[in-house]
C-alpha cells in the first residue's frame, strides 16, 4: 500500500453556499494533516474571506499555483482564479457556479495526472454551474463523463452503519418505469456487489433490493414492476451468485429497522433511498461514487444557502467523507495485493501423486 500519506483533493463547490464553512472547519483539526496531505482547489481571497466571517485564524493555507507545489505537512490550497470573485452568502449566482466548475476541472485533471490520489467535493449548485463544459444533472455524472467515459457509476450513499446504492440518479419521476430495466438493475448489483467487497472488504455482501411501487405492487394491483421486471433481475443476478433478496416495500424496509440485517440496500429512485437515509444519517453521511478507477466521495448535503456563513454547518460530514476517501483508497490497494498473485493449495490423491489446483478456478 502507498507508504507516504494520500493527497486528499477537496474542491471548494459553490461560494455562496457551506462549502467554505465546512472545509475550514474540517481542515482546522491539526490532526487531520497527520492522516493525509490536504489539497483544498478554489479562491485564495474567498478562503481568506470566510476565515474572518467563521473567525478561524488558526488555520493557515500553503497557497500554491500547482498540485506540484504542494507540502506533505501542511493544508495545502491550489488558487485557481486570480481575478478576485464576487460572494454572495446565502445566494445562488452565475459566478458561483462558475467557480464550482473551475475548480472541480483542475482538481479532475490534477486526479488523471496523478498529483493528487483522492477526489472529494463540496456540494455545489446544479442549476448555476450549466455551462457549454458541464451539462450534466450531477458530480456522479460528470465524473462519468471525465474520469471513465466506458464505465458505469454507482452512487452509494454510506455510512458506517448503512450503504445505499441507486439504480437511477437525478431522473425525473415520471421516466422512472422506463429507465428501470431488468438489465440496468443486475448491473447495478454487480457494481454494488464489487464494491462492497473491494472497496468495504466484506466477503460475501447481502443486498437488499428495494420495490418500486407501494406495497411491492401488491401482486401486481399497484403496477406490475416488480413482477416484470424487479424479481427477474434479482432472480438471475442470485443464481449467478450474488446474496441478494427482495423486492422490499421501502416504507417497512426501513421503518422496521431491516436495512440492519443487509451490507447494502439497492433503491430504486434517489428519493427512495436518500430521503431515509439522511433522515438516519444526516450528519455522518457520505456520497460515495462507485464504479470509477477513481476514489470520490463528498458530504451528503447540498449547498445550505439558509445557513450559509453563520457558523451553523456541521463539518462532520465532510471530515466524514475525507475519511471515507483515504478508507475506500487503501481497501483498493489492499484488495489489488491481495487479488494479484492467488495461492494454490495442494492436496494428494488416492495414487498419492501431488497436483495444484489454482484457487481462481472456474470449477470453484
Amino acid at each position: 500500500m502507498k507508504q507516504n500519506k494520500l493527497r486528499v483533493a477537496i474542491t471548494h463547490g459553490d461560494i455562496n453556499g457551506v462549502g467554505y464553512e465546512v472545509i475550514i472547519k474540517a481542515l482546522s483539526d491539526q490532526r487531520m494533516t497527520e492522516l493525509c496531505t490536504p489539497v483544498v482547489y478554489g479562491a485564495a481571497k474567498v478562503s481568506g474571506y470566510y476565515k474572518k466571517v467563521l473567525d478561524v485564524p488558526n488555520l493557515q493555507f500553503n497557497i500554491v499555483v500547482s498540485a506540484d507545489n504542494i507540502l506533505p505537512d501542511r493544508v495545502n490550497f491550489v488558487n485557481c482564479f486570480d481575478d478576485e470573485l464576487k460572494v454572495e452568502i446565502g445566494k445562488p449566482s452565475l459566478v458561483a457556479g462558475e467557480a464550482s466548475l473551475k475548480a472541480l476541472e483542475v482538481a479532475v485533471k490534477d486526479l488523471k495526472e496523478g498529483k493528487v490520489d483522492v477526489l472529494v467535493t463540496a456540494p455545489i449548485n446544479k442549476n448555476t454551474i450549466q455551462s457549454e463544459n458541464f451539462k450534466f444533472t450531477g458530480h456522479t455524472e460528470y465524473l462519468q463523463n471525465r474520469l471513465g467515459e466506458d464505465s458505469e457509476p454507482l452512487m452509494i450513499l454510506m455510512n458506517e452503519n448503512l450503504k445505499v446504492a441507486l439504480v437511477t440518479t437525478h431522473e425525473p419521476i415520471k421516466e422512472l418505469s422506463e429507465k428501470i430495466t431488468k438489465e440496468l438493475i443486475i448491473k447495478k448489483l454487480n457494481i454494488f456487489n464489487t464494491s462492497l467487497k473491494k472497496d468495504f472488504r466484506l466477503e460475501r455482501p447481502r443486498i437488499a433490493v428495494l420495490s418500486l411501487n407501494p406495497h411491492a405492487g401488491d401482486g401486481g394491483l399497484i403496477g406490475d414492476e416488480e413482477k416484470e421486471t424487479i424479481i427477474p433481475a434479482i432472480e438471475e443476478a442470485y443464481n449467478s451468485g450474488l446474496v441478494c433478496f427482495g423486492p422490499y416495500p421501502a416504507d417497512g424496509f426501513f421503518g422496521a429497522g431491516l436495512y440492519k440485517n443487509f451490507d447494502g440496500v439497492l433503491a430504486m429512485y434517489h428519493d427512495q433511498g436518500l430521503a431515509p437515509f439522511k433522515a438516519l444519517s444526516m450528519d455522518d453521511g457520505v456520497n460515495y461514487t462507485a464504479g470509477l478507477d477513481y476514489v470520490r466521495t463528498s458530504p451528503d448535503h447540498g449547498t445550505a444557502y439558509d445557513i450559509a456563513g453563520k457558523s451553523k454547518a456541521s463539518a462532520n460530514s465532510m471530515r466524514q467523507a475525507i475519511y471515507a476517501a483515504i478508507d475506500v483508497y487503501n481497501n483498493r490497494e489492499m484488495y489489488a495485493e491481495i487479488t494479484a498473485n492467488p495461492l494454490r493449495k495442494q492436496y494428494v490423491d488416492k495414487s498419492g501423486k501431488d497436483e495444484s489446483v489454482n484457487l481462481m478456478q472456474d470449477a470453484e
